[in-house]
């Protein structure tokens, strides 16, 4: 069976029952702090007790050394925070004095964590009977498999956004980007050791972690990785933190959460690879404050859509060899508003876009709108070409609300990338197409992939027309007499209890 990416089963499952625990207990917005800090704090604590046991078999006494844990990438984890000793206090009435308490030992044992985890389990607010029932939740909770394969705290994000978005007011942008899109993005860009990743909307920060685990599948140091991110949400921003505290990414995503377009705090970088899932069609971004900014080299952005301010942003900040993979709305393909189309065609007349692919719906946990991914590139294999993927039907349903893209749909289309960087790949009718400058002018700079890749050729089944259009109207002509007959016996029902139609 194909493997998937995001199916709401095993850990996802237990997170939500968790959920359910604290449900009416606490405050929608500050179930994402109570419940990710948790997890935060088993993790760490698993971590730290699996390398304790290795070092006392190992006999030399190094079990309380701080670097035989740093050089692993496990965090120090003092006594008084480690798991066993809030699973034993769970069910205390000090349980949530016992967490925070615990929360800044491991602060003030690891600097890079200072000021980031959240400090509130000892709040009035929140009922200490239901908070001791969680914990054990926790405790009881296998997490031997997290480390390499799952986002933790990102899936755990996506269940907050899914489940609370009604209540939180959550704009169509303020999500996690699910895996299987990241591991897309990263599967066609294919970053490389000792490259310089950034994106400048991180979230929780699936993209880098994404980017480590393909670095390492493919025989490479899942360190040997330079990340740079910004996030404006506090909360989230906090997240990333701890997500790359628990992945050991070393991680630069400033010293606070900050607006990127107002404080970029990054402003020198040149990254290589560009990764970004930035909120879609954001308005009042900021613009009249910024119009002469040195970041608009193909135009002023508008003022009610931040989409191609976006753009510009990562291509100001690319190496002379990078490479983009961001996450847009459809609208941006077509548009002509404000001068969004005249950005767009000089974009593509400086030769920047190398591939666009048209993304099934029903994707994103939170948003049913349809997206695309867009591949831009400083210096293209294939000068002056575009590659274009109607991908609008891959994928399959996990649920009734969810679509997922297996391991192999997305090999697909890595595959179908590289077949055109090489200059091997053949057009595909309804699936993909190579087109040039001219036939993209053509399309007066349109980038929607239909235009471009056409209509799926249906096989022939061999049935002569004229008897198949025999078949089919007499098809029609027996469902036409069925439905007068329905017709006919909803009138007689409704006559007989005195409504006429």
């Amino acid at each position: 069976m194909a493997n998937g990416n995001n199916a709401t089963i095993g850990f996802e499952k237990q997170i939500w029952d968790a959920a359910c625990v604290l449900w009416g207990h606490i405050p929608a917005a500050e179930y994402r702090k109570v419940i990710v800090g948790l997890i935060f704090l088993r993790y760490i604590s698993n971590a730290f007790e699996k390398r304790y046991q290795e070092l006392v078999a190992e006999g030399d006494g190094f079990e309380d050394d701080r670097d035989a844990y740093a050089e692993d990438n496990i965090f120090f984890v003092p006594e008084d925070a480690r798991w066993s000793k809030i699973a034993s206090a769970a069910h205390t009435p000090e349980i949530g004095t016992l967490i925070d308490n615990a929360m800044r030992a491991i602060e003030a044992e690891n600097k890079s964590l200072k000021n980031v985890l959240p400090k509130n389990y000892a709040s009035p607010d929140l009922d200490k009977r239901v908070l001791g029932d969680v914990v054990d939740l926790f405790t009881n909770m296998d997490m031997s498999d997290t480390k390499e394969n799952k986002d933790l705290l990102g899936k755990t994000y996506q269940y907050c956004i899914q489940q609370f978005a009604a209540y939180e007011g959550v704009k169509g942008g303020e999500f996690y980007t699910p895996e299987s899109i990241v591991k897309t993005i990263v599967a066609i860009l294919k970053p490389y050791e000792n490259c310089r990743v950034y994106d400048p909307c991180c979230g929780s920060g699936g993209m880098f972690v994404q980017s480590a685990d393909f670095i390492e599948a493919h025989r490479g140091n899942r360190g040997k990785i330079s990340v740079y991110g910004q996030e404006s949400n506090a909360d989230t921003w906090k997240m990333a933190k701890m997500n790359m505290a628990i992945r050991g990414i070393d991680a630069n995503f400033g010293p606070y959460q900050a607006d990127t377009f107002f404080n970029d705090l990054h402003p020198t970088l040149k990254a290589d690879f560009i990764m970004a899932n930035p909120p879609f069609n954001l308005s009042n971004w900021g613009q009249e404050k910024l119009k002469d900014d040195v970041r608009w080299q193909f135009g002023t952005p508008p003022a009610g859509n931040a989409n191609y301010a976006w753009i510009q942003h990562m291509i100001h900040h690319l190496a002379p060899n990078g490479k983009i993979g961001l996450v847009l709305a459809n609208g941006a393909l077509s548009t002509q508003t404000s001068g969004e189309g005249e950005i767009r065609k000089r974009i593509i007349q400086a030769d920047l876009v190398e591939g666009i692919v048209a993304l099934p719906t029903q994707l994103f946990y939170s948003v049913t709108i349809p997206v695309t991914l867009w591949f831009i590139s400083k210096n293209k294999k294939q000068k002056g070409k575009t590659l274009f993927i109607d991908a609008r039907k891959m994928g399959h349903m996990v649920d009734k609300k969810h679509r997922d893209f297996t391991d192999e749909d997305i090999q697909k289309l890595a595959d179908t990338f590289e077949a055109f960087q090489e200059g091997t790949l053949e057009d595909v009718k309804g699936f993909c197409a190579v087109a040039d400058l001219q036939a993209i002018e053509k399309q007066d700079f349109i980038l929607t992939p239909g235009r471009y890749v056409g209509i799926e050729e249906v096989e022939d089944d061999g049935e002569p027309f004229d008897d198949k259009m025999k078949r089919l109207t007499g098809e029609l002509a027996g469902l036409f007499e069925k439905s007068h007959e329905l017709e006919q016996e909803i009138r007689e029902k409704l006559g007989a209890i005195g409504y006429e139609v």
